[in-house]
């Protein structure tokens, strides 16, 4: 397949047109917006990234498990020092994603400058070709009219030359001679315009090949630029998220070695406050188990209410009333 360049396609029959090269500089135009849009595209994430790393960084600051003992305390100190590793990490992130930001300004402000050589130079070319243009298309209106004008006094000349009036025939004769001059150095200036537009319009035409083939080589560095520069942001998300999983991996790791059991006995052997239960309780009823001064138990029994309970012994001097 042939290759397709700007110096082929963007002429115009019109000579004075420059309908061409503006859509040329249109689309380099369109091409600069990009560059800006993907740069600015890149500083926002910049930002995110920024702002995502201290959010994280303040998270890993934060208690979590501070009453936890033993593995799954380690895990859980694990989970806040790699949090922090990964908010450091995407804190790198975003310094790199601002260089490379900071690249592709560089770049369009390179291309930015060489253009405006370029473009400066062609302008001046075409207000020098439009200019000359105007100024032969009017030298060849005077050019036609004076031509016009001899012919008319040729016809003068002709139709009385059989006039016997010598003076008017000296005066159209002297006419025809002047305008035949004019006519001459019309005809002579429009030569040279025609000339001068000729030398212009091949230098516009050396300029014109020169500059689309300069902005063609722009846009295909341009577009080469661009994707390049998108590959590497891509890779620098792919990496992150790399770097995050083998953080986290580090996690996961110390998280194999949490071992519930040991966790339980660490707890039991650290807190624990006796083996053996309390003994129950056991009822004990007041009137059951109480002893006489002589060491024989004895027993009291209620005894009806309102009513008196004589006791007699073989002493006679000893009485009780028990109610």
């Amino acid at each position: 397949m042939k290759n397709i360049h700007f110096k082929d396609f963007f002429w115009n029959s019109d000579l004075t047109s420059t309908t061409g090269y503006d859509g040329i500089i249109q689309y380099l135009n369109d091409g600069k917006r990009t560059c800006k849009e993907v740069e600015d595209f890149m500083k926002a994430r910049a930002s995110i990234e920024e702002k995502y790393a201290k959010d994280l960084l303040s998270l890993s600051k934060k208690v979590c498990g501070h009453s936890e003992m033993n593995t799954l305390k380690r895990s859980l100190d694990m989970l806040k020092l790699q949090t922090e590793q990964v908010s450091l990490s995407h804190l790198q992130l975003s310094q790199n994603m601002r260089e490379e930001a900071k690249k592709l300004e560089e770049f369009r402000e390179k291309q930015k400058e060489a253009r405006k050589k370029i473009e400066q130079q062609m302008d001046v070319l075409h207000k020098q070709k439009s200019t000359q243009y105007k100024k032969t298309m009017d030298s060849k209106k005077t050019y036609d009219q004076k031509c016009r004008d001899k012919e008319e006094a040729d016809q003068n000349v002709n139709r009385n030359t059989n006039t016997n009036n010598t003076k008017h025939m000296e005066k159209l004769c002297s006419k025809a001679q002047q305008a035949k001059q004019t006519a001459e150095e019309a005809d002579k200036l429009y030569q040279q315009n025609v000339t001068t537009l000729g030398k212009i319009r091949d230098d516009w035409i050396k300029e014109h090949v020169k500059a689309c083939e300069m902005f063609e080589k722009q846009s295909v560095e341009r577009i080469n630029f661009l994707r390049n520069t998108v590959w590497t942001h891509l890779n620098q998300l792919s990496q992150q998220c790399v770097t995050s999983d083998e953080l986290y991996e580090e996690v996961r790791k110390s998280l194999e070695q949490c071992n519930i059991q040991e966790d339980i006995e660490h707890f039991v052997n650290l807190r624990q406050t006796g083996d053996k239960p309390p003994a129950p309780v056991v009822y004990e009823n007041f009137y059951i188990g109480q002893r006489s001064p002589t060491g024989a138990l004895s027993f009291r029994l209620p005894l009806p209410l309102n009513e008196s309970h004589y006791s007699t012994v073989q002493d006679a001097g000893y009485s009780v009333i028990q109610y």
